[in-house]
């Protein structure tokens, strides 16, 4: 499984990552790659995916737009989703969901969201350096937009929490 962290706009994700002592700790047994959809990082299982979020939590909140969960070739799911999925069980995932959005991609960020209507096929038509990404998310993500870890109901720790003094 893959993790997708989605830098925000005019971010260098990889630097700010590489630049961080207390996020080297944190990817020390990882290998982020920087791709042209965000920085992507291999990682056994979907709960270890959410577990290395947790840990990069003041990354997410500062400098990522928001982050995703490969669960299929080319098919993420949202932090929501995910969290649905493995937290509270609410959710089993097959080989279609209904609601779907689709993240339109350029250097490393996110041009257009745009929702699919349940029922149709995704216009999935990019490029390598311009990829289009199939995202599957809760009813709300899908009416209301995605927002990531740092809006969650656990989100309520210090802002400054995991940041290196002096960086």
């Amino acid at each position: 499984m893959n993790v997708l962290f989605l830098p925000k706009d005019g971010v260098a994700l990889y630097r700010e990552l590489s630049n961080s002592e207390t996020s080297r700790e944190a990817l020390r047994f990882y290998r982020p790659v920087e791709t042209p959809s965000g920085i992507a990082i291999s990682v056994a299982s979907l709960g270890s995916a959410l577990s290395l979020v947790a840990d990069l939590r003041w990354y997410v909140r500062r400098y990522m737009r928001g982050v995703l969960f490969e669960i299929s070739p080319g098919v993420y799911s949202s932090y929501g989703l995910a969290r649905e999925v493995f937290f509270n069980r609410t959710v089993t995932l097959g080989d279609t969901w209904e609601f779907r959005l689709v993240y339109r991609m350029k250097n490393g960020q996110v041009v257009r969201e745009e929702q699919v209507i349940p029922g149709r096929k995704c216009p999935l038509a990019g490029m390598p350096e311009s990829p289009v990404i199939e995202v599957w998310c809760t009813e709300d993500e899908y009416h209301c937009g995605i927002s990531g870890p740092a809006s969650d109901e656990e989100g309520t720790e210090g802002e400054g929490e995991g940041r290196d003094e002096g960086a």
